[in-house]
């Protein structure tokens, strides 16, 4: 079975303020934090959750990308929550609950947790949380906000995979689009039909209950859930003027323009991006070629 080049994510234990900045915020370097929410994770289960807003109605999501006019934040499906916190310890799904804001839906949650103290701004208006079953799958994509992410996991385990922003050169990224060709498996990437793949180098890491994802900003990442589990992302907004140019241009053109050209000419456009993100990579690996 073909593979990506992969590395193993370094992974380290509770860090202080001055050193994540200097090893990790500054350069851009991912990294798995372990123990550094040990004072409160123990809180977070499936049970608790369940027992304050178990009995909301939840949208939920599953591994097909959205097609001709559909909105990508259209649900397949909606649930009561307690029914699929359920469903996640049972029984292998691929259904997921996407960007549950703690704010807006169960604010009690924010009483059971600290913003870990290692030097990120946090925007604390978005504590948001990401459920998954056992066959979920999150596509290979960026933060359209690019935002610095810290990713804390709870129950069961997931595997991230991470790419810096120089790998997008060789992941077939759509135009107008955070995401590569959605037709792309990522678990086994086909290489005679898309060769630039073998030349994509990037980190591999696992996570269980409590262990805290950096994701620096601009960064590829494509999920597996292995189990039933959940996770809290925490962003802090760009602070640079590039990065933050870069946002503001992603949020209010970029997304404006792809959301009008979706809605005038459906799965048209959808197609002629794809073919335009194969063709301009192809001529790319050309050039490295050459």
């Amino acid at each position: 079975m073909a593979t990506l080049n992969l590395q193993p994510l370094e992974r380290i234990s509770a860090i202080d303020k001055e050193t994540f900045i200097s090893r990790y915020y500054r350069p851009q370097r991912p990294v798995l934090i372990e123990n550094l929410t040990d004072a409160w994770n123990s809180k977070w289960t499936f049970e608790h959750i369940k027992s304050l807003a178990g009995d909301q109605t939840v949208p939920l999501y599953d591994n097909k990308p959205a097609k001709g006019k559909q909105s990508v934040y259209e649900p397949v499906t909606q649930m009561r929550f307690g029914d699929y916190i359920d469903l996640l310890q049972t029984t292998p799904t691929d259904l997921r609950i996407f960007f549950y804001t703690l704010k807006d839906h169960c604010p009690k949650l924010l009483e059971d947790f600290d913003y870990p103290a290692i030097g990120l701004k946090f925007f604390k208006r978005l504590p948001a949380l990401f459920f998954g079953g056992g066959q979920s799958k999150v596509f290979a994509h960026y933060d359209i906000d690019l935002p610095d992410n810290l990713h804390i996991h709870f129950a069961g385990n997931k595997r991230v995979m991470l790419f810096g922003p120089d790998q997008s050169k060789y992941l077939y990224k759509v135009p107008f689009s955070i995401h590569n060709i959605d037709k792309i498996d990522m678990d086994n990437p086909d290489f005679e039909r898309y060769p630039a793949l073998k030349h994509v180098r990037g980190f591999e890491v696992y996570m269980k209950h409590g262990d805290a994802l950096y994701m620096p900003s601009g960064w590829w990442h494509y999920i597996t859930y292995l189990d039933g589990g959940f996770s809290m992302t925490l962003r802090a907004l760009p602070r640079t003027p590039t990065r933050l140019a870069s946002m503001l241009y992603n949020v209010f053109i970029m997304r404006l323009v792809d959301n009008t050209m979706r809605k005038i000419n459906g799965q048209k456009w959808l197609d002629f991006k794809e073919r335009w993100a194969y063709r301009r990579t192809q001529r790319r690996l050309a050039r490295i070629g050459s």
